[in-house]
């Protein structure tokens, strides 16, 4: 995030608000939104000015193919970006990802810098801190599409379906993962890739029960889409 912003000021009353669902997207916008940018010049577009959800998404699956394909482009990844980018940002997506060392989001996407807002988590679990921040991106930021990435072989999910015992936190993030262990245990295949499967999905709604989001979504000003990626070739996929 932009370390530029003025603070923040809501009364209680419109927190109240907010809280009971009562102020509207536009509203929200109008206010958290203008007071966070109201300093910053206009911001670059980084795919194009007038990018929609479809065309979001189209822009992080096109650039996952170039990495697969090996023919990366390496966008925005300059100097120059880095000063364009540095009193503002207008990332056109937003990843809620595993953690996980072997699925940077910029490079398996082909992206630079202010192009992505990012949320890395073991498990790729929406917790209220997540989705606080992918609200952020998407309100105030602008981002077009939320991907909820999960990825094969992912050991968060193994360390669920194992029943795990671990010490300190770190059994936190197998409890959220639980139920989409035992949503998917009677699937026939691959536990392991039903499992990983499943929590994306589960993800994925618990993003959209999010009363920003949601009305992003009414609005059509946003998509939010569950995806996994395959550690050994590199492939993002729908799912």
């Amino acid at each position: 995030m932009s370390r530029q912003h003025p603070q923040i000021n809501l009364s209680r009353r419109s927190l109240f608000k907010f809280g009971a669902g009562a102020i509207g997207t536009g509203v929200l916008t109008a206010g958290l939104g203008s007071n966070l940018l109201a300093s910053e010049k206009k911001p670059p577009a980084p795919v194009e000015d007038d990018i929609t959800p479809d065309k979001a998404l189209k822009a992080l699956l096109d650039g996952n193919e170039r990495f697969v394909k090996r023919k990366r482009k390496n966008p925005h990844q300059t100097y120059s970006r880095l000063i364009e980018v540095a009193k503002s940002q207008k990332p056109f997506a937003s990843i809620l990802g595993c953690a996980d060392s072997r699925v940077p989001s910029e490079i398996v996407f082909d992206q630079g810098i202010g192009d992505l807002f990012v949320c890395r988590i073991a498990g790729n679990i929406a917790t209220t801190q997540q989705i606080g921040s992918l609200e952020f991106g998407s309100l105030v930021l602008g981002a077009k599409v939320i991907m909820v990435m999960g990825h094969e072989r992912c050991g968060a999910v193994d360390a669920a379906i194992k029943g795990t015992q671990v010490p300190g936190q770190i059994g936190s993030l197998i409890t959220a993962i639980q139920p989409s262990v035992e949503s998917s245990k009677e699937e026939s295949g691959d536990k392991l890739e039903n499992a990983c499967k499943a929590n994306i999905l589960a993800q994925v709604e618990k993003l959209k029960s999010s009363t920003v989001l949601s009305e992003l979504i009414k609005a059509k000003k946003l998509k939010i889409v569950g995806s996994y990626y395959d550690l050994d070739t590199g492939k993002i996929s729908l799912v």
